[in-house]
């Protein structure tokens, strides 16, 4: 019996069985590309099978978003999903190179779409991100986003840009989506986050000034919270609901 097991992905959904398991014995028949999941020394060996989005699904399977998926995993299967997600786009949105064109390959030694016509190798691409939780003493400030459901709140975030520090970013994402000034800005930790491939690093800052002031395109209120009451917050595997929580647990 192999000890290899398998993710069908269709799209970027995975395929679940009648009992909810998200893990195969077999590799899908009608697979358009196969990729390792697992790293050296992993046990069982992972494999992810990407379906076509249209292409069909056995009878007793269904497919299940990543994001479901994600809220019952464990900090393991967080990252086996998260990794296996992010190969999958990466390879779907790389059949083509991005320099002359051609079809790609993959590569025979190094995690990569491969150009055989110019020799250019992609390799997965990694989007770094903050993700920040501002203090004043005991109240913290959430905001609402406009891709938000009613009355769910939550830590600022956004993309680091070309030359900028992470700590640079903090600052000018939480002044151009809130409208404050921060100091003391430092870091508590990461997650990987695979929509569709971006890494987290989570910080806590100080508030240093300034009137909330909402940019009413991404973020549409913000506001201070203390420990009691808390608006809807994010889902606990979330590395903003661990930042919310490491805050709300200083103050015990």
């Amino acid at each position: 019996m192999t000890s290899e097991r398998y993710l069908w992905f269709v799209g970027d959904r995975l395929v679940v069985d009648a009992e909810g398991n998200y893990l195969h014995d077999q590799p899908a028949e009608q697979a358009r590309f196969t990729l390792p999941v697992s790293r050296a020394g992993d046990d069982p060996a992972l494999w992810l099978c990407s379906l076509d989005s249209d292409g069909p699904v056995t009878p007793s399977c269904r497919s299940e978003s990543l994001r479901a998926l994600l809220g019952n995993a464990d900090e393991g299967e967080f990252a086996r999903l998260s990794r296996a997600a992010q190969l999958n786009t990466w390879h779907r949105h790389h059949r083509f190179c991005s320099r002359c064109g051609a079809p790609t390959r993959l590569h025979n030694d190094d995690l990569a779409a491969h150009c055989d016509q110019c020799n250019y190798a992609q390799y997965p691409r990694i989007s770094p991100c903050i993700i920040v939780l501002i203090r004043d003493g005991e109240r913290c400030l959430l905001a609402h986003a406009a891709h938000y459901g009613p009355g769910r709140y939550s830590t600022l975030a956004g993309f680091i840009e070309a030359g900028e520090t992470a700590e640079e970013a903090v600052r000018r994402e939480v002044k151009e989506e809130v409208g404050v000034d921060v100091d003391n800005v430092r870091y508590a930790f990461s997650q990987s986050w695979p929509f569709p491939h971006a890494l987290m690093l989570g910080f806590y800052a100080d508030y240093a000034g300034g009137e909330i002031t909402p940019d009413g395109v991404e973020i549409l209120d913000a506001q201070w919270f203390g420990k009691q009451p808390l608006p809807d917050l994010p889902p606990p595997f979330t590395i903003s609901r661990r930042l919310i929580d490491g805050f709300l647990a200083s103050l015990d």
